[in-house]
């Protein structure tokens, strides 16, 4: 079980919402409308792990010590919605999201392959720490500087913790995990090839709501995460270039192969997909006369 381990060093760094946020920091005049409103979209969007956690205990039944992992991860991310709600409380309580827009952004997923999942959710973690790390750089008063610096480590904190369980699913699951992982890959390192931001909260989730089947389709503002990214915090080619060699650096460690481009691990999907449906068609040895 990866578990206890897990817990036992999550938990020594975990940081306290009352001691280590540095609140008397506050400088009033460093803080514009522009960032404050960003920041109440955030914190909704931070609210969503609920149904993330929801659809991961649903989909892995099968695994009590990836469901418990769940309660550290859901934990923490439920707490980086709850720090943005704070600072907005004490600073801009005019901006608080209502708990009506926060449940908006409850509602089911459809099932989807765990192996996938966890592969998605991994490149997630991967794009979020970048994401705040440049969110950090842009905004100008100084708490929230802070925690948003705050966040990103526990973004890649949590993409560690994915990651180990990908390498335990390689061990029981080889090709088929392997082959999961790659395939997710292709396409959570293709965001330049995109229109929009490739993130589990700007995926379509339910076929039966569809278009208001994505995160942020159910925002007060569907269309901010793109101008946060573009318009705000200017997540560029540099920094987006950061996320993809990321992803391409642990998924050479993980599959033992080294990917330079997207193409090099596109073409590794390729060749398991091939070895994959040869293990499926291949026929059963004849009986022994």
């Amino acid at each position: 079980m990866l578990y206890p381990e897990l817990f036992k060093q999550l938990e020594s760094v975990r940081w306290d919402m009352a001691r280590d946020i540095p609140w008397d920091s506050f400088d009033a005049s460093k803080l514009s409308d522009e960032q404050a409103q960003t920041i109440k979209l955030n914190a909704i969007t931070e609210w969503a792990a609920l149904p993330a956690t929801e659809m991961f205990l649903r989909d892995n039944r099968h695994d009590s010590d990836f469901s418990a992992f769940m309660s550290i991860w859901f934990f923490e991310e439920q707490k980086h919605s709850l720090v943005l709600m704070e600072y907005l409380r004490r600073f801009r309580p005019d901006l608080q999201p209502s708990e009506e827009e926060l449940h908006e952004v409850r509602f089911e997923f459809d099932p989807a392959p765990a192996l996938e999942t966890l592969m998605l959710h991994f490149c997630g973690e991967i794009r979020l720490n970048h994401w705040y790390r440049r969110a950090s750089q842009w905004h100008t008063e100084p708490v929230i500087k802070a925690i948003y610096t705050r966040l990103s480590q526990d973004e890649a904190r949590h993409g560690g913790a994915y990651l180990k369980y990908m390498k335990q699913a390689i061990g029981r699951f080889g090709l088929e995990a392997k082959s999961a992982f790659a395939k997710v890959g292709v396409l959570m390192a293709s965001a330049r090839r995109t229109a929009q931001a490739l993130h589990p909260t700007n995926l379509h989730v339910n076929k039966a709501l569809f278009p208001r089947d994505t995160i942020q389709s159910r925002m007060p503002d569907p269309a901010w995460l793109e101008h946060w990214l573009d318009q705000q915090i200017k997540f560029d080619a540099a920094w987006e270039t950061k996320v993809v060699d990321r992803i391409l650096h642990n998924l050479s460690l993980l599959l033992e192969r080294s990917f330079g481009t997207v193409q090099e691990l596109n073409k590794y999907r390729k060749e398991l997909a091939r070895e994959l449906a040869g293990a499926v068609a291949e026929p059963a040895s004849p009986r022994a006369a």
